[in-house]
């Protein structure tokens, strides 16, 4: 449900209108519309075809199992924690370059 509900609020986003505006098209109340976009309650077909309906878009666009905010939250850490780990090893690559050169600089003195 939380798919649908996500869904749901793209395309009302997409529109650029509030939820007070998609509630009243649908006729319930606002709380009501805002429970099927954080998927709180159930859909029945009826409904869905509504919602359909409004945002002119076919039911499967509605029902499709995309990427939820919390999935591409997930994603964008991941992607900025590989990038520190590849600052991380490039520093560390870096100081043992360093410590090798003291080394020979330490030995040939010796």
């Amino acid at each position: 449900m939380k798919n649908i509900g996500y869904n749901i609020r793209q395309l009302r986003h997409k529109l650029n209108v509030n939820q007070q505006e998609i509630s009243k098209r649908l006729k319930i109340s606002i709380p009501a519309y805002s429970k099927i976009e954080t998927g709180f309650t159930d859909i029945n077909i009826t409904r869905l075809y509504q919602i359909a309906e409004l945002f002119q878009v076919p039911i499967t666009e509605i029902l499709k199992d995309g990427q939820n905010p919390a999935a591409e939250n997930h994603s964008v850490e991941l992607g900025q924690l590989k990038e520190q780990l590849r600052a991380k090893e490039e520093e560390i690559l870096k100081l043992s370059k360093k410590l090798i050169d003291l080394y020979e600089e330490l030995r040939e003195k010796k």
